[in-house]
């Protein structure tokens, strides 16, 4: 069973910083580079939405409203994909989401994402 955690989120002021870190489970560590990666967020009310993804070959894939700000990375060799968040803004609050998908396409879209983890509470206050 591959398991995805989620961490590093937490409250901060607006404009400020937070790295979110998502690690994968041991039965994870011999697909993690075949696989691409996501993350997603969800505010109260609201539907999930796409953030930022990393795929097989490093492209990088990100919303508009977090371009410029928001940095995907991925670390093979750790088994961890980071999502580095500055000038982070009160809409910025959700929870978010790290994903794992196994057909390296549609990288926008959550429904072909195979695997999720619990989510990890980003607050930003104005």
């Amino acid at each position: 069973q591959v398991q995805l955690v989620e961490s590093g989120g937490g409250l901060v002021q607006a404009g400020g910083s937070l790295r979110l870190s998502c690690a994968t489970s041991e039965q994870a560590f011999s697909i993690f580079s075949d696989y691409a990666w996501g993350w997603f967020r969800q505010a109260p009310g609201k539907e999930r939405e796409f953030v930022a993804a990393i795929s097989r070959s490093i492209n990088t894939y990100y919303v508009d409203s977090v371009k410029g700000r928001f940095t995907i990375s991925r670390d093979d060799a750790k088994n961890t994909v980071l999502l580095q968040m500055n000038s982070l803004k009160p809409e910025d609050t959700a929870v978010y989401y790290c994903a794992a998908n196994s057909r390296d396409s549609m990288l926008t879209m959550s429904i072909f994402y195979d695997y999720w983890g619990q989510g990890t509470q980003v607050t930003v206050s104005s």
